[in-house]
């Protein structure tokens, strides 16, 4: 297969996509001073601007200068009448858009790490997106015996993608624990060689008295 122009930006959906939880968290840390919970807020409210910027500014850019491949700055239909469906759903899709951006942020200030967070995002939604598709866009006659391999993979596919979150985030709690135990062990080890390399306490000097004999009159039983 050749390499085609639209196989260039799916690569950069891909990256943008896989890099934005990760820098988000990045973000959000360093606004709250180390702690991402204290910094959520004002850190979506920067994506907001992002998303203005390349939601807004550039489609307008290449709508009004004829970089949108003939697509005009229009929302009407055929006959004039503005297209409320096409207006309707596209507004519903950024706002699904930006409420899982949204759920995301909220995510993370609530303790999520994004090394568990995106594998539960980047899995769970295309599970979604192909179930809403299918029940959406049905298959005509979708009954018949001649869909019956499809639909086997379809189900094997999401399975396998539950199987994969499902790992990434074992092997995270795995690899979370391994780390800690070596940070013990290396604490351990710190402490030994500290505890070895100090000198021994000194001894008090002797000053050569000899306690004196008691003093006291012991009862002999004598009354």
């Amino acid at each position: 297969m050749n390499f085609e122009i639209w196989l260039a930006f799916v690569l950069g959906a891909v990256l943008s996509w896989g890099v934005y939880v990760p820098v988000l968290h990045e973000g959000q840390a360093t606004m709250g001073g180390g702690a991402p919970s204290a910094g959520a807020i004002r850190a979506f409210l920067c994506v907001g601007l992002a998303y203005f910027v390349t939601a807004v500014v550039i489609p307008l850019i290449a709508l009004q200068f004829g970089f949108a491949g003939g697509e005009r700055l229009d929302f009407t239909t055929k006959d004039g009448a503005v297209n409320s469906r096409a207006l309707t759903f596209s507004i519903l899709g950024g706002i699904a858009g930006a409420a899982g951006a949204l759920c995301i942020i909220f995510s993370i200030k609530n303790g999520g790490k994004p090394l568990y967070v995106a594998p539960l995002v980047f899995a769970g939604a295309p599970i979604v997106n192909a179930i809403v598709s299918i029940i959406w866009h049905p298959p005509e006659d979708g009954a018949r015996p001649e869909y019956l391999p499809g639909w086997i993979m379809f189900a094997g596919g999401i399975l396998l993608a539950a199987i994969g979150a499902g790992l990434v985030l074992y092997s995270k709690g795995m690899i979370d624990q391994k780390a800690r135990e070596i940070r013990q062990a290396k604490a351990k080890m710190a402490t030994a060689i500290a505890l070895t390399q100090d000198p021994p306490p000194t001894a008090t000097p002797s000053t050569g008295i000899k306690a004196g004999p008691e003093t006291g009159v012991r009862d002999g039983g004598h009354s």
